[in-house]
């Protein structure tokens, strides 16, 4: 088993031998890279996280005002202001020292 700052490289018959804590890794963050003869053959990593759009975030609030009289406030060029950004933005693609 070698374990670099990203990955967790494993045999298959380490990740037979005890699945479970293959598991409990991937739950952690860690992703598993399963190896046959030094070669790679499977990862297994956690599933990306649900991400909502801020449109989404505002509909969901207005709702939910509706729904249970929640009082919500939002500046009138908050929702303009956050959409304008999520459209100029660049992925974020560091290097493999960050």
């Amino acid at each position: 088993m070698i374990k670099d700052m990203t990955a967790l490289h494993m045999t298959e018959a380490e990740v037979v031998r005890d699945l479970k804590s293959v598991l409990e890794k991937v739950q952690q963050g860690v992703e598993v890279i399963i190896e046959k003869d030094n070669r790679p053959i499977a990862v297994i990593k956690p599933p990306q996280p649900l991400r909502r759009t801020i449109s989404d975030c505002i509909a969901v609030a207005e709702q939910r005002e509706k729904e249970r009289g929640y009082a919500i406030t939002l500046d009138p060029d908050f929702a303009a202001d956050v959409e304008e950004i999520a459209q100029n933005r660049r992925p974020w693609n560091p290097s493999s020292w960050d």
